[in-house]
């Protein structure tokens, strides 16, 4: 394991030959931590493999929804741009509808390739697929296909909600044999609305549960927020999923190292819209000296008052912790645990961080949500 994982370069998910919902995942930095991901796995089970693959740091994950009716036709019914990268699993993630951040050369090589994929496999019916795009430090776009599955998927309702057009009832349509022309599809379906899909987390129903995500799937629900802009979507969906984001207050920062040059335009970005910043050590002296006003404030382990006791007593109204690695994550743990307690809203990867701002600013540009019925936004399909 060791070698091969020197050869293809940390960091690498780690995995048993088979899994269900991610189950026993884990993304591991270095050596110390696949020794002890190995031995732990050598005991639960001793019979079989353990799988070692490239992990794509800050990599964008991307879901697609197609159908194919067996003719050589392939519809994209929907292309779904994750919020949490790549590394966390999908059914936690939060996705837009239609993407965001994507350009246009990369839709066009996810939507080509999942046609083809859907040729290839003799498909009628549903398909899922998951891709994942890296960007390099120019800029550059790289395409990942991460699998193809040829079912439905937990996607199907958000899309046929996002959109208007039953996937489910259309590929039940194809498998008995009608052909997508037949049933009037020939181009693809475009939402009328920004849509944002959320997962529901159930951490306050197990006490000392954390709040950590990572490539087991936890969420055990999902909501949807639909609005004319990306930001009032993400605010609606936290909404619904009972994580309101905060439009005052104080937010506390704590990152790792990989993450705070991209935390800086995070946390002005914060401070323009009113918010009051404090940090753990290493985070205040990185926001510092970037020109920011932030208040450094103690970790449990090193004395009192601690970041602990300010979520306890009410002074802070948003958390952002991006540990990296199985340490990390461990020591913060005592604060998300607090924050889920103290019902304080917590982000934990960089690029969720990114869009709560974005949400919060939406917030503060129109307070008044607007609320709509689908019925309102979709005519009855087939008519």
């Amino acid at each position: 394991a060791r070698s091969v994982a020197e050869r293809i370069g940390y960091p690498v998910v780690v995995r048993p030959s088979y899994v269900l919902g991610g189950r026993a995942m884990e993304v591991v930095y270095d050596q110390e931590e696949l020794n002890r991901y190995m031995v732990e796995a050598a005991a639960v089970e001793p019979d079989h493999p353990v799988l070692i693959d490239q992990y794509l740091e800050n990599a964008i994950e991307v879901d697609v929804d197609a159908l194919a009716d067996g003719t050589g036709a392939v519809l994209i019914g929907g292309l779904m741009e994750h919020i949490e990268p790549a590394g966390i699993h999908s059914g936690d993630s939060a996705c837009a509808l239609p993407s965001v951040s994507l350009s246009p050369e990369v839709l066009a090589t996810i939507k080509g390739w999942s046609r083809d994929l859907a040729l290839a496999l003799e498909v009628r019916g549903l398909i899922n697929l998951q891709f994942a795009i890296q960007r390099d430090g120019e800029g550059v776009e790289r395409v990942f296909i991460i699998e193809a599955n040829p079912r439905a998927s937990r996607t199907v309702p958000f899309v046929a909600k996002a959109t208007g057009v039953p996937l489910a009832k259309i590929a039940s349509q194809l498998m008995a044999g009608r052909t997508l022309a037949e049933l009037g599809l020939t181009s693809e379906p475009v939402p009328p609305r920004q849509t944002v899909k959320e997962a529901v987390l159930p951490f306050k129903r197990f006490p000392g549960a954390d709040t950590l995500l990572g490539p087991e799937m936890r969420s055990t629900g999902e909501v949807m927020g639909i609005a004319s802009s990306f930001g009032l979507a993400y605010a609606k969906a936290e909404l619904a999923a009972g994580e309101a984001l905060p439009t005052t207050g104080t937010v506390f920062l704590s990152t790792h190292d990989r993450d705070k040059p991209g935390l800086v335009p995070v946390a002005r970005r914060l401070v323009e819209e009113g918010f009051a910043l404090t940090a753990s050590a290493g985070t205040a002296r990185t926001l510092a000296e970037a020109g920011l006003a932030v208040t450094p404030v103690l970790k449990v382990h090193e004395g009192r008052p601690n970041i602990e006791d300010a979520i306890r007593s009410g002074q802070i109204q948003l958390v952002i912790n991006t540990p990296i690695g199985r340490q990390a994550a461990h020591d913060d743990r005592y604060l998300r645990r607090a924050a889920l307690d103290y019902a304080v809203p917590t982000v934990t990867t960089l690029a969720a961080a990114r869009v709560a701002v974005e949400a919060i600013a939406a917030l503060h540009r129109e307070p008044e949500l607007e609320v709509v019925a689908l019925q309102d936004i979709h005519r009855p399909w087939g008519r």
